[in-house]
């Protein structure tokens, strides 16, 4: 049997562009090329009907290694906690107060760009500080 080496990762949230473009912020991730035969993705957006124009957006790795993260539109809101959720590795090898001074300082960018911030959550025996955030639709993720 093939093992699988590419996934994607999808949220449902209410304004996929702008959800997709904060992550691309988060990430150093970028919006993926129009289709063929469109110069933005406003043109390509014009030509589809009315109901599913924004639909969707997405945003990928520059370096192709990172999964592609996809955003459809859903008509209810976030309703309860994730079950899932994304950690983006800041403080990776860090430990102590540089560890968490780094987080700090992504915390704050973060925040800047519209994330909320939830909770410190300090290392203990088994696990070293993170972050816990909401991204600008709620969407729970923490810097570690």
């Amino acid at each position: 049997m093939p093992s699988i080496r590419q996934f994607q990762v999808t949220f449902d949230c209410a304004d996929p562009e702008r959800v997709a473009r904060f992550w691309c912020e988060v990430l150093g991730y970028v919006l993926p090329p129009p289709p063929e035969g469109f110069a933005t993705w406003e043109a390509y957006n014009r030509t589809q009907p009315p109901e599913t124009q924004g639909s969707w957006a997405a945003c990928i790795d520059p370096s192709g290694v990172g999964p592609r993260l996809y955003f459809q539109r859903v008509p209810e809101g976030k309703a309860a906690k994730n079950r899932v959720h994304l950690d983006v590795r800041t403080g990776t090898g860090l430990a102590g107060e540089e560890r968490l001074a780094v987080l700090e300082a992504e915390c704050a960018r973060l925040v800047a760009l519209g994330a909320v911030r939830v909770q410190l959550l300090e290392a203990d025996e088994e696990n070293e500080s993170c972050i816990a955030m909401q991204d600008i639709e709620g969407n729970e993720f923490c810097i570690d």
